[in-house]
């Protein structure tokens, strides 16, 4: 089949990404840190002390069950025996299988979680994150209340509503304070947070700029690196350059046209992680001159973006900028990081749960052709309202392929041979066939 043949060429940052996340994944052996487990939340508060880091259950998971499908098994067995169905998060299962059997997938020691840190989110189980960590130990655990509200600004709600998260952020401040001897450096926390709003910036024009045709990137590029800087923590310096670094060289790929796959004539998104282990689908669909421009799973790391009301595409403004924002006190510092919106999940990280089309909007600004969305059967945050957004983009002109699988650390349910034939037919349908190279 002939057609538009783009220039390619490979990605020049690619060595720095794994410089940084082997360095990262050495860090958590480090004898001398405060180890704890769930999601730091709140601004990256955890790099503000000396010597602390927190691991999360998705990179942490997801990595496993790419590395050693075997393994990644025998560690979700290792928690079921102990009671956890297989309804459970395969993140959770798999990482909390590691602690079970007592090493990790490299055949080291699993070392064992200090503190607790679950962040409430609107997947369910994101609440569960280290329950079985600080059961096993026992070890302190702390936890902040996801408070919002839909509807109209009310200025009281907010005072009450921001308050009470600042009482609980700044109490367990003081608790670790306390409890592990190390002292907050609110200076340190004040570089991070300006390092992670200059961040924030480049990922979002980044982004943007997988709206241009051909794509700069894939989605499969993108998640070897989207959570560098944020669920995977480095020194805020050192990742500012990197995604300044990756800004610009995705700015120059598009200014002449250096497509992520060179046969493109087809884009589709996604919904919430792949699963970790069968990445190939990004590759087979790739034959088709089909790339996966991501989601709002990819996107939702930087500002969201939006197509204005003249119908050119932007980046959505962001009220609360650091900026020259002095920083007197510790609460000051909090109060920021908190936002000055409670209501902020409703317009940004929980879009796609609570504004019916934002999916839609996410289809139009990326210019996609089609969706594929997984069912899983665990992870409930992953599947929550997936078949109602497929029936919304169907019934926008999209089309649109389901299939169903375990969750996105778990390959237990996923038939792989059914899920290429579903591809196929998918691309028929769509009046597609396989690239030919001869």
């Amino acid at each position: 089949m002939n057609g538009q043949i783009w220039d390619t060429k490979p990605l020049e940052f690619w060595g720095k990404i794994k410089e940084m996340r082997e360095k990262w994944e050495k860090s958590i052996d480090d004898p001398d840190m405060v180890l704890g487990q769930g999601n730091t939340g709140g601004g990256d508060w955890a790099r503000a002390f000396p010597a602390m880091t927190i691991i999360e259950d998705n990179p942490a998971g997801s990595t496993i069950a790419y590395r050693d499908m075997a393994f990644a098994r025998k560690s979700r067995l290792a928690s079921e025996v102990r009671g956890w169905g297989r309804e459970l998060c395969g993140y959770h299962g798999v990482l909390w299988g590691c602690q079970y059997l007592g090493y990790q997938v490299d055949g080291s020691p699993f070392t064992n979680r200090q503190l607790v840190v679950p962040i409430p989110c609107v997947c369910d189980q994101h609440t569960k994150r280290g329950i079985q960590a600080r059961d096993f130990a026992p070890v302190p655990q702390w936890q902040n209340d996801f408070t919002m509200y839909l509807g109209d600004y009310d200025p009281d709600r907010e005072v009450d509503m921001i308050n009470h998260r600042l009482y609980n952020q700044l109490r367990m401040i003081n608790d670790i304070e306390r409890i592990f001897g190390q002292r907050f450096d609110e200076e340190k926390m004040e570089q991070i947070l300006r390092a992670s709003s200059k961040i924030a910036d480049y990922q979002a024009e980044t982004y943007f700029m997988m709206a241009n045709k051909p794509s700069p990137l894939s989605v499969k590029d993108i998640y070897s690196f989207f959570q560098l800087g944020a669920l995977v923590k480095f020194a805020p310096e050192e990742t500012e350059e990197l995604w300044k670094s990756i800004r610009d060289e995705v700015k120059w790929r598009v200014d002449n046209k250096i497509a992520a796959v060179a046969t493109e004539r087809f884009r589709w998104m996604e919904a919430h992680p792949p699963v970790w282990h069968f990445l190939k689908y990004y590759r087979y669909m790739e034959q088709y001159g089909a790339v996966c421009i991501g989601s709002q799973y990819t996107s939702n790391c930087a500002r969201q973006l939006e197509i204005k009301p003249d119908g050119t595409r932007g980046i959505r403004e962001y009220p609360h900028h650091p900026g020259d924002t002095p920083f007197e006190t510790r609460e000051d510092i909090f109060r920021y990081s908190m936002g000055n919106d409670v209501r902020l999940p409703h317009h940004f990280k929980q879009d796609e749960y609570l504004r019916p089309f934002a999916l839609n909007e996410f289809a139009e600004f990326f210019q996609v052709d089609g969706a594929f969305f997984k069912l899983h059967r665990s992870g409930v945050g992953c599947t929550f309202t997936r078949k109602e957004q497929a029936m919304r983009l169907r019934n926008a002109g999209y089309s649109v392929m389901c299939y169903e699988g375990s969750q996105s650390g778990d390959p237990t349910d996923l038939d792989e041979k059914r899920m290429l034939e579903q591809l196929d037919s998918w691309m028929e349908i769509n009046g597609l066939r396989k690239w030919e190279t001869n």
